[in-house]
């Protein structure tokens, strides 16, 4: 399955949600994929699209928040997965899009579990699945609650798309007042 394929299948099941994605291709490809003011790109801040948005969910309890998370950036705050099971937010979905590489520093191979799922079902997400491709998102029809999906993905074979555009502080800016819209 294409990064942009996982992407477009959690659109699909999301489409009102608020999304924070993760640096390097995955914001890249997410911003070319459907720029909206709902998404926060992260820019250069590697392992921090879940505690972000954590932070959001906590703060905006009526918004669903999607994470898309890189297998590397998952990885790199592992922490972070046992402050999100303390806090439980029902409205949190985290996304890690597996790869299984460093793709957008030269495909070097990170360290990682081989199952990220079972990590999570230990560490006390409410639902855990992995998909290989699109028909496999039909996993998270009806789950409600903090939920973590493993997407395996293939690398990348196409051209990558144009970079976002605005700086850190515009993004912030720009989306600030996102999660207050009805």
């Amino acid at each position: 399955m294409k990064m942009t394929d996982a992407m477009q299948a959690v659109l699909n099941r999301y489409p009102d949600a608020l999304y924070v994605s993760t640096c390097g291709y995955i914001s890249r490809d997410f911003y070319n994929l459907q720029d909206t003011t709902n998404n926060f790109y992260l820019l250069g801040s590697m392992g921090m699209a879940a505690p972000v948005g954590l932070g959001l969910a906590l703060t905006h309890p009526d918004k669903t928040v999607v994470v898309l998370d890189g297998d590397g950036s998952f990885m790199m705050n592992l922490g972070i997965i046992a402050m999100i099971t303390a806090e439980q937010p029902q409205n949190l979905v985290h996304v890690v899009l597996d790869n299984r590489m460093y793709e957008s520093t030269g495909g070097q191979k990170p360290v990682q579990f081989e199952n990220m799922v079972d990590v999570a079902r230990a560490a006390g997400y409410g639902h855990a699945v992995q998909v290989r491709d699109e028909s496999e998102f039909a996993q998270l029809d009806g789950l409600e609650g903090l939920t973590f999906v493993q997407a395996m993905i293939a690398p990348r074979t196409e051209k990558i798309g144009k970079r976002i555009h605005w700086t850190p502080q515009e993004l912030v800016e720009r989306f600030r007042l996102e999660p207050q819209k009805g």
